[in-house]
């Protein structure tokens, strides 16, 4: 490859937004962004991107036979919890976007800017269900925390603590590199508000790349991750919690057909394309509204980098529905789902209020947070907050 044109592609990333940049190929690093020596130790917030992470620790628990992917979730709760259509869910269901829950933008977005929620797993199971179960694919944050939820109860111990050593720790990744936001009940959010470092997120996306490899030691087994980067039944584009194929969220249509990705708002992604052998992590924010021209720019610059690029030149970005990313969402309020995220009115969970939730009395909104953590990153020395490395 060459450098000047490799480098031409992570300058073009970062005047776009992008404020870490790590490129690797053959699982070498070949590549840094010119900001990443002030940026790769900073905790940042992979949003959506979390929801990749949630579903590598459900693998973990699959593979040590704790989670049984077709099993109700009811499976694993507390007798008690939640009515026998919601507790009729399955794994998978969560897995792939298809729990029927109803899904609301206001609900989703109003209640995700820091740790203000009474219980999100019991919040999941008072959201009415709209569609049959594993019918119809239906992006969701609340049916991932849910998720965390089940894995919590399927492994008999606190979700972070399970995650920290079958997952973070034989990668390196120490407790105190990030900041991983509770609800006011002490459960952890799904659907995002992972705030890790980017060396750390690159970590990740290496594991995954490596079929669940690190070094010689098998973290999680290749069945899971093969379905987790596998088109579902309801989605080609989808599959554990993953982007799967060319076309699909941030992949530009010109990738192969078996690029896979992690994607979170504001373009958080790990992009890996295995028959390139390459896998591209980038984190940032204050990106353009069209995100899906900063990536096919950027891939189209790394393809000129190559001596012998892999396709001709797919030409520049054009735009096929300039509104497209705000088609629906004005379709998308609900304020009663957002009144019972909050314990209030008639979806709320039925024993949940604002201050107290299944009988347990709810700690007082963002007494979770770090003074240094706030919204995107955390910076600052206060001993709870991940120190900048």
């Amino acid at each position: 490859m060459d450098s000047a044109r490799l480098a031409d592609a992570m300058a073009y990333a970062v005047s776009v937004g992008r404020t870490n940049i790590q490129i690797f190929r053959r699982g070498c690093l070949i590549g840094r962004g010119p900001t990443n020596d002030r940026s790769d130790g900073v905790p940042w917030n992979l949003w959506s991107g979390t929801k990749g992470v949630v579903s590598l620790v459900a693998g973990i628990a699959y593979d040590q036979g704790k989670l049984e992917l077709d099993a109700p979730i009811g499976t694993y709760l507390p007798p008690d919890f939640g009515d026998a259509a919601h507790r009729a869910i399955t794994v998978r269901d969560l897995l792939t976007q298809t729990s029927g829950l109803a899904t609301s933008t206001t609900m989703e977005l109003l209640t995700s800017f820091g740790p203000i929620d009474p219980d999100v797993g019991a919040q999941a199971m008072g959201i009415p269900i709209v569609t049959p179960p594993g019918s119809t694919f239906a992006y969701s944050g609340r049916a991932v925390d849910l998720l965390s939820a089940v894995v919590e109860a399927a492994v008999g111990e606190p979700f972070q603590q399970f995650a920290q050593r079958e997952l973070f720790d034989p990668l390196g990744i120490e407790r105190s590199d990030y900041y991983w936001a509770h609800d006011r009940s002490g459960h952890t959010y799904g659907f995002g508000n992972l705030l890790i470092p980017p060396v750390d997120f690159a970590k990740l996306g290496l594991l995954i790349t490596d079929d669940g490899l690190w070094g010689d030691q098998r973290v999680i087994s290749s069945d899971y991750l093969h379905q987790a980067h596998s088109s579902s039944p309801t989605n080609p584009c989808y599959g554990f919690l993953f982007w799967v194929g060319p076309g699909c969220a941030e992949l530009p249509t010109f990738l192969p057909a078996d690029s896979y990705t992690l994607a979170g708002f504001d373009m958080q992604n790990i992009f890996v394309v295995p028959s390139l052998d390459m896998t591209v992590v980038w984190t940032g924010g204050n990106g353009p509204t069209t995100n899906e021209m900063v990536p096919w720019e950027f891939w189209r610059r790394l393809y000129a980098a190559f001596d012998e690029p892999p396709i001709p030149d797919p030409g520049p970005y054009v735009d096929p529905d300039p509104l497209g990313p705000f088609r629906g969402i004005a379709n998308n309020f609900n304020f009663p789902l957002l009144a019972g995220a909050l314990g209030i009115g008639p979806d709320a969970y039925p024993s949940c209020t604002p201050l107290a939730c299944r009988g347990e009395t709810l700690a007082a909104p963002f007494t979770d947070q770090p003074p240094g953590c706030i919204l995107y990153t955390c910076q600052g020395d206060d001993p709870r907050t991940p120190g900048i490395r």
